[in-house]
């Protein structure tokens, strides 16, 4: 009988190892998966490594030594979107730690409370390199999660330290993959193999390996056979599976993390590659050069070259630092933020922001560049800020990469799907080429690579790279012979479309432009004459100007600078009703479509706005008109409508400035919004997030908020007015005025930074529902965090009170607009 019974077991454990075996080797059912969707964008920290140039390009050739192409995001205290190849092309949407306890499976960005912290520092607490730390505290109490972030520079992987504490020993720690190779996530196969967790679409694949050994490693379809489901609904790993298919689609991946004891520590590594060999050998290489190595590498200890050579390099940092309330900590970290937002193929080309607004509501089923794209716009402000702070490499650079984007006879026809949208305008004839079309003008948005995405013509980006271009010869970075070369080959093409203007034929887009009239005002919203358009098409034509001076094209420098005279002597009477509905009826309209600013004229809907009679709409863009001097500050248009503008007891949807208080902090700190009527965000009644990749449901009462960057260009508007009133010419700001500014305005853009000191595109203003978001008043949005613009003109008004005159102001244009 005891032998019969042992056959039996035996028998038992043989079919039971046998079906763990076949379970192990199946292959994952439930293709495609769930469908998958981008991640939150209110990032609290982005990260690559510092590369230098050589000869004006990133090369293995420079002293920094081979490139590395790969960039990440943090988000509610785990791995968001990272990046390899160009700077759009996401290969991960998240990578998370799983908690399996004996009555609940946890989450990292759901169940855990999140500190943002650098692992590099200067004496100050001023951080140093764009390494994190992150401390995950489990609301439960019974565990905690520490992590160190960073990327390999000389390697295409991404390497993050997991150390886990906790004093249960029931309690299991996972690590969940979710891929999204080739800039999608549902495209994509996964396998494992030896330890290592692969996915691929293509041949582009990610691999995960680690410096111990990985448990129970397993792949599946997401939301179905994946390995969170397995915990979830059986609390354990009961089925696990090696490959997911030849079937694609939205895959994850998830292995234990080996426990020892209270205390576990290791080192994870995710390589990428072209190739699964080239992955391999990223993740290999990272391993072997260990987690010391690498992270001394990428902050830039002893003789390696990384972050902290790059802030060292910043010949204007140590000056502006004074000009802070926190020291320099946001000032640091914008000076990191801007340059990591530069693709490293495509030297020069700097994006919007690392991060898909409203990500976590965007379908991730085909590629989408989001934000991280290159309008000229965004673009200026960033490279006026780097050139701000000394880095004359990289905004020379820059500047010299706006030829990519610059329509010309050769530009090929649309490539993407054309989704801007403007007036009655469709997207047909989207293969329509620019070669029968005006030329000279600049390209709404773009991939890093040149691919045209949108084609809606926006004069003010047309003329900020004139700007940047005599800025830059002004400084010193352009010799006389680079910007007459440019001159030729770039800035005077473009110099004659703000002058002529002509019929634009390139995708959907069949339109005359005729300036100062834009297409597109800066909100990519609506056509006609706009005040902050105006002014940059006139400094662009002053500047233009006097850089055909410079090359000897004196025909060219009479007509833009008549020109720019012209189009200046009609701002008041095209764009400056005496006929409103606010205050003394006398203001600015944010943009008409007509030259008459006194018809009432109805603007189109936008953002699921219905359109509202034009003197309704107000905006603070008119300060443009100061800050590149095109007005002076003093002026009783722009005093006037400052007046209005400010004006709090205006209805809610067609208000524009708030103010914020902070816990512990003394006194009220403003912002403004967009423009009245604005509905770039979430609904005001339901708090659903603006759909960004469909056109909104009309009337859903979509709220755009509070943006950052007003409140810096107050700030200059500030600083302009201080020195204009200066009694007796006097030009110096005394010290007590120059800290009103930096009081109020500085001290409200640090204020709006979140703990990794990364600065929103909006912040929650307070009107409306909350209960989905439960966001905090003055602090940041879904949108897009960090955005670049809102770094840059940080930056830019620091620098503007260093030196006690604005940085972005042409002193040539006042003088060259006088009578």
């Amino acid at each position: 009988m005891r032998i019969m019974l042992l056959r039996n077991s035996l028998l038992t454990l043989c079919v039971s190892l046998s079906t763990a075996v076949a379970a192990d080797s199946a292959v994952a059912p439930g293709a495609p998966g769930e469908p998958p969707f981008w991640s939150y964008s209110g990032k609290t920290g982005i990260g690559t490594s510092y590369e230098q140039y050589h000869n004006g390009a990133y090369s293995s050739d420079a002293a920094t030594g081979q490139v590395s192409r790969v960039w990440f995001s943090l988000a509610n205290g785990i791995v968001t979107e990272t990046m390899f190849g160009l700077i759009h092309e996401a290969q991960l949407r998240a990578m998370q730690v799983v908690v399996k306890g004996p009555d609940f499976v946890d989450l990292e960005e759901a169940d855990t409370t999140s500190e943002t912290h650098y692992l590099s520092t200067d004496s100050e607490g001023r951080p140093t390199s764009l390494a994190y730390r992150l401390i995950n505290r489990a609301k439960n109490g019974q565990y905690e999660i520490e992590k160190h972030i960073f990327t390999d520079p000389d390697s295409d992987a991404l390497i993050m330290r997991v150390i886990f504490r906790s004093a249960n020993p029931a309690l299991e720690a996972y690590l969940h993959i979710d891929p999204a190779i080739n800039n999608s996530g549902s495209g994509d196969h996964a396998f494992t193999e030896r330890n290592a967790l692969y996915a691929q679409e293509q041949e582009t694949t990610l691999v995960v390996k680690a410096s111990r050994d990985l448990e129970l490693p397993t792949v599946g379809f997401a939301g179905v056979s994946d390995g969170l489901e397995e915990l979830r609904k059986k609390g354990s790993l009961e089925s696990r599976y090696t490959t997911t298919g030849s079937i694609p689609g939205n895959v994850a991946m998830m292995t234990r993390i080996p426990r020892t004891g209270d205390l576990s520590t290791i080192d994870v590594v995710v390589g990428f590659g072209r190739t699964r060999q080239a992955a391999d050998q990223a993740a290999d290489s990272t391993l072997q050069r260990g987690y010391e190595h690498v992270l001394a590498h990428y902050n830039g200890e002893g003789d390696a070259i990384g972050w902290q050579d790059y802030l060292a390099s910043l010949t204007s940092l140590p000056t502006m630092r004074q000009q802070t309330t926190d020291n320099g900590k946001l000032l640091n970290v914008s000076a990191m933020v801007l340059k990591a937002q530069e693709d490293k193929t495509h030297a020069g080309a700097l994006i919007a922001s690392l991060s898909n607004p409203w990500g976590e509501t965007v379908p991730a089923t085909k590629g989408t560049t989001g934000y991280k794209a290159v309008w000229p716009r965004d673009f200026y402000q960033c490279a006026m800020a780097l050139l701000a702070l000394g880095d004359t490499q990289t905004s020379r650079v820059a500047f010299e990469y706006l030829k990519k984007v610059q329509v010309t006879k050769d530009t090929p026809p649309l490539q993407a799907d054309g989704s801007a949208y403007i007036h009655e305008q469709k997207q047909e004839s989207a293969q329509k080429s620019a070669e029968s079309g005006a030329t000279g003008w600049f390209l709404q948005k773009t991939h890093v690579d040149g691919t045209i995405e949108w084609v809606g013509v926006q004069l003010d980006q047309t003329a900020m790279p004139i700007m940047l271009g005599y800025k830059l010869w002004k400084n010193g970075v352009l010799s006389d012979n680079d910007i007459t070369r440019w001159y030729r080959e770039m800035l005077k093409p473009a110099a004659d479309f703000l002058a002529q203007g002509g019929q634009v034929r390139l995708g959907w887009n069949d339109w005359t432009v005729k300036p100062p009239q834009t297409q597109q005002d800066r909100w990519e919203e609506q056509w006609g004459y706009s005040p902050s358009t105006t002014a940059a098409v006139i400094a662009g034509l002053v500047a233009a100007s006097e850089l055909a001076t410079q090359a000897g094209d004196q025909e060219g420098a009479k007509s833009y600078l008549d020109t720019a005279r012209r189009y200046s002597s009609r701002i008041e009477s095209s764009m400056f009703t005496q006929k409103g509905v606010f205050g003394d009826k006398r203001y600015y309209l944010r943009i008409t479509q007509n030259d008459n600013p006194d018809d009432g004229g109805m603007l189109l809907d936008n953002n699921s706005r219905p359109g509202l009679p034009e003197n309704q709409i107000l905006d603070a863009g008119f300060l443009e008109l100061v800050r590149y001097g095109v007005r002076p500050a003093t002026d009783t248009h722009i005093v006037n409508s400052l007046n209005v503008l400010d004006n709090q007891a205006i209805p809610e949807n067609l208000r524009v400035k708030y103010t914020f208080t902070y816990p512990g902090v003394s006194g009220e700190f403003p912002g403004w919004r967009r423009y009245g009527n604005d509905g770039y965000g979430e609904s005001e009644t339901t708090g659903i997030n603006y759909p960004a990749t469909e056109e909104p449901v009309m009337n859903s009462e979509l709220r755009g908020r509070v943006w950052p960057i007003f409140t810096g260009e107050r700030g200059h508007y500030a600083l302009a007015l201080a020195k204009a009133q200066q009694p007796g010419g006097e030009k110096i700001l005394s010290e007590d005025q120059l800290k009103g500014i930096r009081d109020t305005y500085v001290k409200a853009m640090e204020l709006f930074a979140n703990q990794g000191f990364m600065l929103p595109e909006q912040v929650w203003d307070g009107v409306g529902n909350n209960e989905r978001h439960q966001y905090t008043k003055g602090k940041g949005t879904d949108s897009a965090t960090p955005l670049a613009w809102s770094h840059a003109e940080y930056v830019k008004l620091v620098r503007s009170l260093s030196d006690q005159r604005v940085w972005d102001r042409y002193p040539v244009v006042s003088e060259k607009l006088q009578p």
